[in-house]
């Protein structure tokens, strides 16, 4: 067929968070980049549904929605749910804008993802790079609470709220307390801060002994303060947990009733943000632009067939779903969708809000999330509020397993149940030059997701992230008006 020159450094595949920022990255680094997804709109399996009719036959949900539902158009439903943390970025009075917008390029990232960005300094400067000059607006997430033998409680992350707390009986508290301030005064570059602890050597572990602190608190500290999915950390060197429990803290202080954000009227044009970016630095973007074949000559990928066209390149970034014969499947992750004409019971009747169920509470060996909003962010009609509840699927039950997330919801007027299988890629690119990403898992913030994005440049590019060199390109492009 025809051939489309011009496309001869990178290739990005699909309107996915991690093909998102490193085809920003690619093009600030100088490389000419062509973004193809074959669907008709932006943000493919984690886009945002509008009308509330379309959710409903996404999930097969026969009739219409009732009338007690309001206009489908005041709905904007995301599939995946993530929240923003918020310390990490210059707000003024939650505007983002030209040069300082990072919010929007992390939530194009995320394409329609409630997104908890947290203890993510290095992604955050990755996304100060792909700079998007538009404006959001965004609401501060009105609490952050955890699970605890049934009930939830606000997560206490501050002295102040330690010693006020229901969480822990009077002597936890005391021993939590003096933990956060330890905490909050260790600096790795002072001896005489660390109070005996090598942040190199000890381990997380042995910090929690030191302060004698007993399980339900390591529990919400660990998963809910510094956001770990599983308990492997405990036996890590106990610096990244210090500096994750530590920005939490300082967010939540900056913002005051949680540390997290979400845009007004949801995620669902955020993509085209990256649209623009892409044009500014010369790239190319292209909706609804079907993948018939990726081209390969010698083991090594050298174009992507469409249409009867073929735009040649070096190197090929694509979600696992274009290339399933170089995947494994890796698990599954549940989500549930719920439509409540309520807030969540003992939120203080927040608007919005977040919960973690620590996988000791109930038995697992991964937590479970809910992340609520509602008409007050603009994505559904007045009074009511979305709920979704997210784990990684460990049993034939998935439905079961969120069990006690749903319990807390209670009434809900309308679930969507959706089961998605994960997968990670088997070729890592060396030979053929096509580097794939992972399938998005069950968390509320960008942990992996992250690593994900470094490993990927890593294996495009041989070296590690540089910062400071992306920075300099940046300004010698923009100049001084990039740190306005």
């Amino acid at each position: 067929g025809k051939t489309t020159h011009g496309y001869r450094r990178r290739h990005i595949c699909n309107e996915w968070g991690v093909e998102c920022i490193l085809s920003g990255i690619m093009s600030v680094k100088g490389k000419k980049v062509l973004h193809m997804d074959r669907n008709s709109y932006y943000g493919a399996e984690s886009a945002s549904i509008t009308p509330l009719e379309d959710l409903y036959k996404r999930f097969n949900i026969p009739g219409a929605p009732p009338e007690s539902m309001g206009k489908g158009r005041d709905w904007n439903v995301d599939l995946i749910p993530k929240f923003l943390m918020a310390n990490v970025f210059n707000l003024k009075h939650y505007r983002v804008e030209c040069w300082n917008n990072v919010l929007i390029a992390c939530q194009i990232w995320s394409s329609n993802l409630y997104v908890l960005l947290s203890c993510l300094g290095q992604l955050v400067r990755m996304l100060l790079i792909t700079q998007v000059t538009r404006y959001l607006d965004f609401k501060v997430i009105e609490g952050s609470f955890v699970y605890k033998k049934g009930s939830i409680y606000k997560v206490p992350s501050t002295e102040t709220e330690a010693l006020a707390s229901s969480l822990m009986g009077l002597f936890e508290k005391r021993r939590f307390r003096k933990f956060l301030v330890f905490v909050a005064n260790f600096d790795e570059n002072d001896p005489k801060t660390m109070e005996g602890v090598d942040p190199s050597k000890t381990t997380m572990r042995d910090v929690f002994k030191k302060f004698d602190l007993g399980q339900d608190v390591i529990d919400f500290t660990g998963h809910s303060l510094a956001l770990y999915r599983t308990d492997d950390y405990l036996d890590l060197p106990c610096l990244d947990t210090i500096n994750r429990i530590k920005l939490y803290s300082e967010s939540l202080a900056r913002y005051g009733k949680s540390p997290y954000l979400y845009p007004l009227y949801g995620l669902g044009e955020l993509p085209q943000g990256f649209a623009r970016l892409s044009a500014i630095y010369g790239g190319t973007y292209m909706l609804n632009k079907p993948i018939e074949e990726i081209v390969m000559e010698n083991g090594k990928v050298v174009g992507v067939k469409s249409e009867g066209e073929i735009a040649r390149c070096k190197q090929l970034i694509c979600d696992p779903s274009y290339l399933m014969d170089r995947t494994t499947k890796v698990g599954q992750v549940i989500r549930v969708i719920c439509i409540m004409s309520h807030p969540i019971k003992n939120t203080s009747d927040a608007n919005s809000c977040q919960i973690i169920i620590p996988q000791n509470q109930v038995n697992r060996k991964h937590d479970i999330y809910v992340c609520m909003i509602s008409y007050a962010h603009n994505v559904a009609a007045q009074g009511k509020y979305v709920a979704i509840v997210s784990t990684t699927v460990e049993t034939d039950n998935p439905e079961m397993e969120v069990k006690p997330a749903m319990e807390l919801l209670e009434p809900v007027e309308q679930k969507f149940v959706s089961i998605s299988d994960q997968y990670a890629p088997t070729d890592m690119g060396a030979e053929s030059q096509i580097f794939m990403s992972r399938t998005y898992d069950a968390t509320t913030h960008f942990e992996t997701t992250c690593d994900d994005i470094k490993d990927i440049y890593k294996r495009m590019t041989g070296t590690e992230f540089d910062f400071a060199e992306m920075e300099r390109k940046k300004n010698d492009i923009f100049g001084d008006v990039a740190d306005q």
